[in-house]
C-alpha cells in the first residue's frame, strides 16, 4: 500500500515536471527587457534580439538597458527577425502554448521606466547628449534659405545658399536641400486660421530656451481639436525660425509627434508630418529624428497615409537622406520600395521629393544593391520618358550605373537605347544638365561591358553622340568624345583616324567619375 502510494506520487510528480518543461519557452524566445515571449522580435545594430515595442520605448525615453552580461545594446537600427518569429510560432503550435499577443505600449513603458529607476527625467546616452548639446547651441549655418526664401522659386533654379552634395566623388555640386513640399508662402492646412500670429510669435520667443512643454502637453491631449491646434502651431513656429527648430527638437516632443503621425484624422496627420519636415531642415536634428524611430512611421504614411501627408513624408525622407549617417539606416528600414512606388504614382511634389530621396540614398552601395533587387532598373528607365521627371530620375540612373550590379541590370533593361533616345529628344532643348547626365550614364555603362558597343550601335548612338560632341556643354562633349572613341571600329582606324588605344584602355579600367549637371531647386508647396 505504501509502496503503491509512493509510485502514484512519483508518477504525478513526473507528469507535472514534464508538462512544465514542455511549455517553458527557450530563453532565446524571451525578450531580455520584458522577459516575455516575443510577438515581433527585432535585431538591433549590436546583434541582440528584443521585442520591437521594447526597443521603440527605450529609444523614445532615451534609455539603454544594461544586459545580464554587462553589455549595452545599440538601438540605432532595428531589423525584423522573421526567422525567430517563425520559430516562436512553430514552438507555440507544437507545445499547444498560447501565441504571444501584441504588447501594449503603456505596459512596456512601465517596465522600461521601472528599469530606469525612480528618476522622472529620462536618461540620455552619451551620443544623444552630444547631439542635444549641438542642437542647443547655434550650429554652423549651412542653410541661409530660411531667412531669404520668402517666395516659391522655380523648380529648376539653383542657389548658392543651398548645401553642396558630393556625388560619386565628383566636385561639389549645388543641390536642393529642402523638399518641394516646403515653402513659406501659405498657411498650414485646414483650421490654421484659428491660431493667431500673436500666439505663434509668443511661442517662438518662449522656445529660445528649449521650452517645449506647451507643445507636448497639447499634443498629448485626448481632444483631437487640441492635437490639431498644437501641430498647426508647431508647424508655423518652425517654418522660418531656425532657433526654434533646434530648441524644440527634444526627445519628448519627437515622442509626442510620433503618436500624431499615426492619427487617422487628416488635419492632424498632415500638419504633424509637415512640422516634422520643418524640424528636419536643421542639420543637427536629422540624426536625432532617425534615431527617434520616425522613419518606419513615414514609410507607413507613404503606404497608407493621406495624400498631403504622403507629400510631406516623401519630403521628410529626402531631407533626412541628406545626412550621410542616415542613408544606410533609411534603406535598411525599408524606405526604398515605398519611395519607388511614390515616384511612379504620387503627386507632382511627392514624385519630385521621392526622386531626390532615391538619388541621395543610392549614393550608398548597399542601397544600390537593394533597389536593383526591387526591379528598379526598368521602372527608372520607363520614367525617363516622362519629361517632368527625367531630369531627376537620370540622377538615380547615374548612381546605379556606377556599380557592377547596376550596370548589368540597366543593360538588361535596354538602358542604352533609352538613354540614346532621351539624348536625341533633348538635343534641341535647353535641358543642358539632363543631356550631361544622360551622357554620364552612357559613359558609365561603357566601362567593363563587352555588350555596350553592340547595343550602342544598334541604338544609333554614334550619330546622337556626334551631335552632342559638337553642340553640347563642355563636360557633355568630353564624355561623348570618349564614348565615340570606344565605339570606333577597325575600318575607321584604317581610313586614317588615329586612335589612342592606350588612353582608351586606361579609361576602360578606371572607375568613372560623374559630375552631374545643374541642381533642381526646392520648393513648390507651402507650409
Amino acid at each position: 500500500m505504501g509502496g503503491k502510494g509512493k509510485i502514484r506520487r512519483w508518477r504525478i510528480s513526473f507528469y507535472r515536471s514534464s508538462s512544465a518543461s514542455k511549455n517553458e519557452p527557450p530563453q532565446e524566445f524571451l525578450c531580455p527587457i520584458s522577459k516575455s515571449l516575443m510577438f515581433d522580435p527585432a535585431v538591433v545594430s549590436s546583434g541582440e534580439t528584443f521585442e520591437r515595442a521594447c526597443v521603440l520605448v527605450c529609444r523614445d525615453l532615451g534609455f539603454t538597458p544594461t544586459l545580464a552580461d554587462g553589455s549595452r545594446p545599440d538601438f540605432s537600427t532595428v531589423i525584423p527577425n522573421l526567422a525567430l518569429k517563425t520559430a516562436i510560432l512553430n514552438w507555440c503550435s507544437k507545445t499547444g502554448s498560447e501565441r504571444p499577443n501584441p504588447p501594449v505600449y503603456s505596459d512596456v513603458e512601465s517596465i522600461v521606466r521601472s528599469l530606469m529607476g525612480s528618476s522622472d527625467s529620462p536618461k540620455i546616452r552619451v551620443s544623444e547628449r552630444e547631439l542635444l548639446k549641438a542642437v542647443a547651441e547655434t550650429p554652423p549655418v549651412l542653410f541661409s534659405h530660411a531667412a531669404t526664401e520668402l517666395n516659391p522659386r522655380n523648380l529648376y533654379s539653383s542657389s548658392s545658399s543651398e548645401e553642396s552634395v558630393v556625388a560619386n566623388a565628383t566636385p561639389l555640386l549645388p543641390f536642393a536641400t529642402r523638399p518641394s513640399c516646403f515653402s513659406f508662402s501659405s498657411s498650414p492646412s485646414t483650421s490654421s486660421e484659428f491660431v493667431s500670429e500673436d500666439a505663434s510669435s509668443a511661442n517662438v520667443s518662449s522656445t529660445s530656451s528649449g521650452e517645449d512643454e506647451n507643445f507636448v502637453t497639447r499634443m498629448r491631449n485626448l481632444d483631437v481639436y487640441e492635437q490639431e491646434q498644437a501641430v498647426i502651431l508647431l508647424r508655423k513656429t518652425t517654418r522660418t525660425n531656425e532657433e526654434a527648430r533646434a530648441a524644440l527638437c527634444s526627445e519628448r516632443l519627437l515622442f509626442a509627434l510620433k503618436q500624431l503621425l499615426k492619427s487617422r484624422y487628416a488635419a492632424v496627420q498632415n500638419n504633424a508630418t509637415a512640422a516634422l519636415v520643418n524640424l528636419s531642415l536643421e542639420k543637427a536634428n536629422k540624426i536625432k529624428i532617425v534615431r527617434a524611430g520616425v522613419v518606419p512611421l513615414l514609410i507607413d504614411i507613404l503606404r497608407n497615409g493621406f495624400e498631403e501627408s504622403r507629400e510631406h513624408a516623401a519630403g521628410a525622407l529626402f531631407s533626412l537622406a541628406l545626412e550621410d549617417e542616415n542613408k544606410t539606416a533609411i534603406g535598411v528600414l525599408g524606405a526604398l520600395q515605398p519611395l519607388l512606388h511614390e515616384l511612379r504614382s504620387g503627386t507632382r511634389r511627392s514624385r519630385h521629393d521621392a526622386a531626390l530621396a532615391l538619388y541621395h540614398l543610392t549614393l550608398v552601395q548597399s542601397n544600390r544593391v537593394k533597389i536593383m533587387k526591387l526591379g528598379a532598373a526598368g521602372i527608372l528607365l520607363g520614367l525617363l520618358k516622362d519629361a517632368e521627371l527625367a531630369a531627376r530620375v537620370v540622377l538615380v540612373v547615374c548612381n546605379l550605373a556606377s556599380c557592377d550590379e547596376g550596370r548589368a541590370a540597366l543593360l538588361d533593361a535596354n538602358a542604352v537605347e533609352t538613354l540614346v533616345a532621351a539624348l536625341g529628344n533633348r538635343a534641341e532643348s535647353d535641358s543642358e544638365s539632363t543631356q550631361e547626365n544622360c551622357v554620364a550614364a552612357l559613359h558609365s555603362l561603357s566601362h567593363g561591358s563587352l555588350r555596350f558597343k553592340g547595343l550602342a550601335r544598334d541604338a544609333g548612338a554614334v550619330e546622337v553622340l556626334r551631335n552632342v560632341a559638337e553642340t553640347g556643354s563642355k563636360r557633355a562633349r568630353e564624355k561623348a568624345g570618349r564614348i565615340l572613341e570606344v565605339l570606333r571600329g577597325p575600318e575607321e582606324a584604317e581610313d586614317g583616324a588615329e586612335v589612342d588605344w592606350e588612353a582608351v584602355m586606361k579609361d576602360g579600367v578606371t572607375r568613372p567619375r560623374h559630375r552631374f549637371g545643374k541642381s533642381y531647386g526646392a520648393i513648390s508647396s507651402e507650409f
